[in-house]
């Protein structure tokens, strides 16, 4: 077991899970203590770094594509401090934090966890119901439909129909988008067999989002609708084939990958890990001798 206590936050291994706990320091983000713990799977880590600095340093955790509903639904606009994945060190716990790499690492390396990007969600989203405001309305989510309510501020055009309903079946996306510059966000939700050009001001699948604090909340209702849609990656459905003419030959079934090729691939990712940081110089020499040999 390897554990860090810091004011951030607390995370744990335990050789197949890392627990993200966020701290109670006022200086953590309002959406990291919304959410909750995380347990992150091993299965779901990319790479695991430490950056030492001055004053503190960093841990992050960088998960494989498409593991992540929240990130998914984000698209890597979270701030820094709104990012559950990364963890302010104090100096006096640089070795703490070193130790907790280390063994992510070494456990990463064993149990050979692949590069690719997934296609299936390893982890569950945020819990439902949930209810978040800011901007002009309000967003809840209870897993089967997501309900829309307006408040004063909004326009008049988007609010005169009244509180908009949708069942998730007829959800064919969902979008967050922080605000910019002078450029205000939102959180849209992309209706099937209904595409639209409108602006989220006017929109009535939209929550226009202005800039303000509670803004990367909108956030967990996109992820907890991302987590329950189809995985953007999963496998198609499978086609349909022609029934062979009559009297035609079957056709020959393909032989099973031989180990050779599987050898390759494996020597491939261990590039990959090598190339990310995952595997040290050593850790990775090692591992790509041992792939040789059997080959």
């Amino acid at each position: 077991m390897a554990e860090i206590i810091q004011r951030d936050g607390t995370w744990t291994f335990d050789g197949e899970t890392l627990r993200l706990v966020p701290g109670r320091d006022k200086n953590v983000s309002l959406l990291r203590r919304s959410l909750g713990e995380l347990a992150v799977p091993l299965t779901a880590l990319a790479g695991i770094a430490f950056e030492q600095g001055k004053k503190s340093g960093r841990l992050r955790l960088r998960l494989r594509d498409g593991a992540d509903p929240l990130l998914q639904a984000t698209g890597g606009k979270l701030t820094d401090s709104a990012d559950p994945y990364r963890l302010t060190v104090e100096p006096d716990r640089y070795g703490v934090a070193e130790y907790l790499v280390d063994e992510v690492r070494n456990a990463h390396l064993i149990e050979q966890v692949p590069a690719a990007p997934c296609d299936a969600y390893l982890l569950t989203g945020p819990p439902v119901p949930l209810s978040h405001s800011a901007g002009d309305g309000t967003a809840s989510f209870d897993g089967e439909t997501v309900r829309l309510e307006w408040n004063w501020k909004t326009e008049e055009a988007k609010s005169a129909a009244g509180p908009r309903s949708l069942a998730l079946t007829e959800v064919a996306a969902v979008e967050w988008q922080p605000a910019l510059g002078l450029e205000n966000g939102y959180l849209r939700f992309a209706v099937r067999n209904a595409p639209t050009k409108t602006p989220p001001k006017y929109d009535p699948n939209a929550v226009e989002l202005w800039g303000f604090k509670k803004d990367p909340l909108m956030a967990l209702v996109a992820a907890a609708v991302q987590a329950r849609l189809p995985h953007p990656s999963g496998p198609a459905a499978p086609k349909r084939l022609a029934p062979p003419a009559p009297g035609a030959a079957a056709p020959a079934a393909q032989p099973p990958a031989d180990d050779h090729d599987a050898l390759l691939r494996r020597l491939r990712e261990l590039g990959e890990l090598h190339r990310a940081g995952i595997l040290t110089d050593e850790e990775f020499s090692t591992a790509k001798q041992a792939v040789l040999r059997r080959m």
